[in-house]
């Protein structure tokens, strides 16, 4: 299928601001690789063999007795005593990952107490509880893109819709909706999530969810101004005046004049939803305590001044993260503004 000279063009003029381009990939790259966490980091080795079979306990559960040991308990397969089993007894080895830490295992063999400086062991040292920095770091930050891009698509569907109802008809139905947001948005979210926090343990889609409920403002008013403009222009009035009905003129003539200014946005939605999250576990009231996040591993930078490496690591991820999905906003911004040319 050919694409259209319009999208030709856009795409030659993304391509042509080179930093947002690079980022895109490199961002892709790294997401993509911590999509692969368990393979990367984990305290379970990626492959075992024993007795001429193949076993791959980063996928499934074995007990001490599937390797001749003596308990229905799952093995630690870093005590020397499961590991003379599987190597001598059982004639086989053990494949590790690259890091052989999950975000929330617990390295008992450090030289000093905790947190301990980064070594060949724990390349970037460990946190206050004897975790390895890395690991957490990989895990946090899929966990903060997965986040970010569940809360943006849905609340960007939310908001375009919204936006769409309100410019399209216009009137009371406008005057209401722009009231209702004006005293929605006056909420204190933070104060909200306090709140909640203290009622109920707040998890992955709980956040989401409370957080969905005021992110969906963000494209309302750029979507609204689009279909204010487009709605009396002249192939509007003609699609109505030929009988199609509201609904396939809103989403099949109008809307897609709207995306242009949509797409432009939602990097920058999307930066500012990783902002959002950092900041709650930073606060304290984000994911559950345990799980592997940016904003703890930079609330533990602050705790822990005296380990300068744990903020060393949130600043240096935190920053390079952000800077690469500005960057890829602007080189969005530039593929949509009609005054560049090719």
């Amino acid at each position: 299928m050919k694409m259209s000279p319009l999208n030709q063009r856009r795409i030659a003029n993304f391509r042509n601001n080179r930093r947002g381009y690079w980022s895109l990939w490199i961002f892709l790259a790294l997401f993509l690789l911590s999509l692969f966490a368990e393979l990367l980091a984990n305290d379970r080795p990626l492959l075992v063999k024993f007795q001429g079979d193949l076993y791959y306990p980063v996928l499934t559960d074995y007990t001490e007795l599937t390797f001749g040991g003596d308990f229905e308990s799952p093995p630690d397969y870093k005590d020397p005593y499961i590991q003379e089993l599987i190597k001598e007894k059982g004639q086989g080895w053990i494949l590790w990952a690259p890091i052989p830490f999950s975000y929330n295992t617990i390295n008992y063999d450090l030289p000093i107490p905790a947190p301990s400086p980064p070594t060949l062991e724990n390349l970037l040292g460990t946190d206050d509880q004897g975790r390895d920095v890395l690991a957490r770091v990989i895990y946090g930050f899929r966990i903060s893109v997965l986040f970010a891009v569940v809360l943006t698509l849905a609340s960007s569907v939310i908001g375009i819709i919204a936006g769409a109802v309100q410019g399209y008809y216009g009137g009371k139905v406008d005057l209401l909706f722009q009231r209702f947001i004006e005293i929605w948005s006056g909420l204190p979210v933070l104060f909200l999530l306090i709140i909640l926090a203290s009622v109920v343990e707040p998890n992955f889609w709980w956040l989401l969810g409370i957080m969905l409920l005021f992110s969906w403002m963000n494209l309302v008013d750029v979507v609204r101004a689009e279909f204010l403009r487009g709605r009396n222009l002249e192939y509007v009035r003609a699609a109505r005046a030929l009988g199609l009905g509201n609904r396939s003129i809103m989403f099949r003539h109008i809307l897609p004049n709207a995306m242009v200014a949509t797409l432009t946005f939602m990097p920058f939605i999307f930066n500012g939803s990783l902002v959002t999250l950092t900041a709650l576990d930073f606060l304290g009231f984000g994911l559950p305590p345990g799980s592997p996040s940016l904003g703890e591993l930079v609330a533990q930078g602050k705790t822990n001044l005296h380990a300068p490496w744990l903020g060393i690591t949130a600043f240096v991820v935190l920053s390079l993260m952000l800077s690469l999905l500005i960057f890829i906003g602007e080189a969005v911004r530039d593929a949509f503004d009609p005054r560049k040319v090719q």
